[in-house]
């Protein structure tokens, strides 16, 4: 155990170096990152175990941050640890730096989780905790229990409503492999906390079901006691609140502290107030870029204890390996990200299916052929059908995470918080589903995804208006044309951030389902009927989906018009097109289930199904725009420019002009 007085120097170590990033960069967040070294120095000086040498280490703990504001307090311990240097710790907010100004995923450099959206980083960590025992009950490798999920939270993330969801989630199942430091400073961007909140926290995790620890999170020692019981809990996830200083060690000048203060939190300390801070904590104002020598030594010292720690760690491993070398290879398979092997001909749909039916059908095969997928619904698995999977397993409860099936309740970005925390934590395909309506309070999380590039799959049903009786509340309109600027959006490798695929009937679903498992490189969205939907013409080449767009019928070498949609609409089109040809008028049909990767095949591709030119007429159950790529300016979209109406399906396909008669009058219109 390293003494009080050398922790206390290697936090305010900690202090120096996360105040001169945010001096030098004349940008960033001092106070925070100031008041939480003595909780993170602890946390890696002493209890933290990694592998130095092997940082993708399946068995490690892992450091959720949820306020990446306070990314100058994690870059500056990760430097001590040897996972940046001083150098780069220089250049903290410039470009092309690996210190941007929230944390950005990185596990080689010791960064678990994107963070910047207050709230959503410490519910990734719930949801590594929930696979990290996942896991350990498919595999019974020990090391998944021994692994211990770290998440630290701030005033601001305690606020954000999608602690609530995190706070049930975790203490509902149990999470004993959860703990959680609540750095609680009184002190937020604008104000004190006291003018926004004054409810009891601690109350309310213990209520709960948490182990709840209050200290003095600036000292060291009560800071181990904590996470000694916390490590020793066997029931509960445990919260540990530390009240902290916010900008601890800051000196405004020789007579007045700047501790405690408001104008820390967001903005470089400045002038006397900086200088007199580095001299109050021990380091030269004109080069505090300095690892202490005894600071130095502590992480020295931890190097060698984690070598015994790991290789012991790793005989159990290879133990458990030479026993079950058929689950070793499994998991190693699965922490590769390579996509499943799924019999994707043995999937037999029923014809003219609604397509979340269909995606039931695929979803009953996968939780039998995919024995690393967990599925998730927020409390509409009978009405999603992700139920088609929850049928062929269990969900998870308090003690048993044998099943597969998570039971978010009504938290739909809790729930798509909690996937994405599974697929980081890694070992672990994840997907999710509800109303395509309520896709909407899980965009901030649907955007976290692709911003890591993370293969989570949502389900997203009841896709349009047909919705029905529901009325305009439950009828999406907006929200396709919202999810299909993600696959516009390029991520850092130049990809389309998103894969979003809305098929065309019980068929098509099966190959977007495909599409989706074997997408490992962004998250992907089916978008799903709640209608029957009639089948697409005989002869329809269903592999041909895996391009984006194709053509479904009449491939007239001149068709007089190309009609385009997805979805429930294609089938509109097709009894459209019937009373067209009736008029001698030669049509092409052409299906996309998704534009984005349309876009990314050949240009010749693109050509043959649509021609530059070419008379195009689009029809889409959402705003006009969903098709304005695909027809251009020069031809016709039918789609919705209002909220929808109560009233059953196909009354409103009547009402709003969905019907092959429509398209027939349009069409002739357009021609």
């Amino acid at each position: 155990m390293n003494s009080k007085q050398v922790m206390n120097h290697a936090a305010d170590n900690i202090r120096i170096l996360a105040a001169s990033m945010v001096e030098k960069a004349k940008s960033g967040h001092p106070g925070g990152a100031m008041g939480g070294a003595d909780f993170i120095n602890v946390l890696y000086a002493e209890y933290l175990q990694y592998d130095p040498q092997n940082p993708k280490w399946e068995g490690r703990d892992r450091f959720f941050l949820d306020p990446g504001h306070m990314s100058p307090m994690l870059y500056s311990q990760l430097a001590l640890i040897g996972k940046f240097t001083l150098d780069e710790l220089k250049q903290l907010r410039q470009w092309g730096s690996p210190t941007p100004g929230h944390p950005e995923v990185d596990v080689m450099r010791g960064i678990e989780n994107t963070s910047g959206p207050l709230g959503q980083g410490h519910v990734f960590a719930v949801g590594a905790a929930i696979a990290a025992k996942f896991l350990a009950a498919r595999t019974g490798n020990p090391t998944f229990n021994k692994e211990t999920i770290y998440a630290y939270i701030s005033d601001g993330g305690i606020q954000e409503e999608i602690s609530q969801g995190a706070g049930r989630i975790a203490g509902h199942l149990g999470l004993d492999n959860l703990i959680m430091f609540y750095d609680s400073n009184d002190i937020q961007l604008s104000t004190e906390t006291k003018d926004v909140i004054s409810e009891d926290t601690a109350m309310k995790y213990r209520a709960w079901g948490w182990n709840v620890i209050e200290i003095n999170g600036n000292d060291c020692e009560q800071i181990r006691t904590a996470l000694d019981a916390a490590k020793a809990e066997s029931k509960r996830p445990t919260l540990i609140i530390g009240k902290c200083i916010m900008g601890k060690g800051a000196r405004k000048d020789d007579n007045s502290s700047y501790e405690h203060n408001c104008k820390t939190h967001g903005a470089p300390l400045g002038g006397d107030a900086y200088k007199n801070t580095m001299i109050n904590l021990g380091a030269d104002p004109e080069n505090p870029f300095v690892i202490f020598d005894d600071v130095k030594e502590i992480y020295a010292k931890r190097e060698e204890e984690l070598k015994a720690i790991v290789a012991a760690r790793y005989e159990e491993e290879a133990a458990w390996a030479a026993a079950n070398p058929e689950k070793a290879a499994q998991l190693k398979e699965w922490f590769s990200g390579v996509a499943p092997k799924v019999d994707w001909a043995g999937i037999q749909q029923k014809a003219n299916d609604a397509t979340r039916n269909a995606s039931a059908t695929v979803l009953g095969a996968l939780a039998q052929q995919v024995p690393n997928m967990i599925c998730a619904s927020a409390d509409l698995s009978n009405s999603d059908k992700t139920d088609g999977f929850l049928k062929k397993t269990h969900a998870f409860v308090n003690g048993d995470f044998s099943g597969a099936f998570f039971q978010a309740g009504v938290a739909e970005l809790t729930m798509a918080c909690c996937c994405i925390g599974m697929a980081l934590h890694g070992g672990v395909i994840a997907a999710c589903g509800t109303f395509f309506v309520f896709s909407d309070y899980m965009k901030p999380a649907v955007r976290m995804a692709a911003l890591m590039q993370l293969p989570v799959k949502f389900i997203w049903t009841h896709d349009a208006f047909r919705v029905g009786e529901d009325g305009p509340t439950h009828e999406p309109v907006e929200q396709e044309a919202q999810i299909r600027l993600m696959e516009k959006l390029k991520n850092h490798h130049g990809k389309n951030s998103m894969l979003v695929l809305r098929p065309a009937d019980a068929e098509e679903t099966t190959v977007c389902w495909k599409l989706a498992m074997e997408n490992t490189d962004t998250p992907s969205a089916l978008i799903l009927s709640r209608q029957n939907i009639n089948m697409l013409p005989a002869g329809t080449d269903y592999s041909q989906a895996a391009k984006g767009a194709y053509i479904v019928a009449g491939s007239d070498e001149n068709p007089d018009v190309i009609m385009v949609a997805s979805g429930s609409e294609v089938s509109t089109l097709v009894a459209g097109a019937e009373l067209l040809h009736k008029d001698g008028v030669k049509t092409r049909i052409v299906s996309v289930p998704s534009e984005g990767l349309f876009r990314s095949q050949s240009k010749e591709y693109q050509e043959s199904i649509l021609p530059a030119g070419a008379k195009v007429f689009g029809l889409t159950a959402g705003l006009p725009v969903n098709l304005l790529g695909l027809v251009g300016t020069n031809g016709k979209i039918w789609g919705l420019e209002s909220f929808g109406f109560s009233a059953p399906y196909k009354v409103l396909d009547e009402k709003l002009g969905f019907t092959a008669e429509n398209v027939y009058n349009q069409v002739k219109e357009m021609l």
